[in-house]
């Protein structure tokens, strides 16, 4: 979880690799109407989130229902983002890749083929409540190597 141009695709696929798990692209689960708008530079309110995170929350589900380790890509940026996902897997646990403003700007507007544009990167910002220490989620800076995070992550 974290802020656009954290890392969790890059961490999450290095992540589903090493744990043998099954990777879920939340950004492959955007509706086409949210995909659209964030494209036009709109940021998504609470209630167009609502369905996507319907949609990641099932996939976890099914994986973990059918005996498989999952990781999932998912800005999961609101508390209660991350508690309408517990409600699909009430195990889940959290990585929070985090990272400041400039860092993620800059990956932002340096992704090529992306549907969401750098102008997008303060509402994120703006929306993040970062984990409370009474939430299952490690914190790892999103700085590092992507390598180090998985270690990190591991041990």
């Amino acid at each position: 979880m974290g802020a656009a141009g954290c890392g969790k695709t890059v961490v999450g696929e290095a992540l589903a690799k090493e744990l043998g798990a099954i990777f879920i692209e939340g950004d492959r689960l955007h509706p086409p109407e949210n995909v659209a708008r964030m494209a036009r530079g709109e940021p998504l309110t609470d209630a167009l989130r609502e369905g996507w995170l319907e949609a990641i929350g099932e996939r976890i589900a099914a994986s973990v229902t059918d005996g498989q380790k999952a990781v999932a890509a998912c800005s999961a940026l609101k508390r209660s983002y991350r508690d309408r996902l517990r409600g699909f897997c009430p195990g889940v646990a959290f990585l929070y890749l985090k990272i400041d403003r400039e860092t993620a700007w800059r990956r932002v507007a340096g992704r090529k083929g992306h549907f969401m544009p750098a102008s997008l990167v303060d509402s994120q910002f703006a929306t993040l409540e970062e984990p409370g220490a009474d939430e299952s989620a490690v914190t790892v800076d999103g700085a590092h190597t992507i390598a180090a995070i998985v270690k990190e992550v591991l041990d």
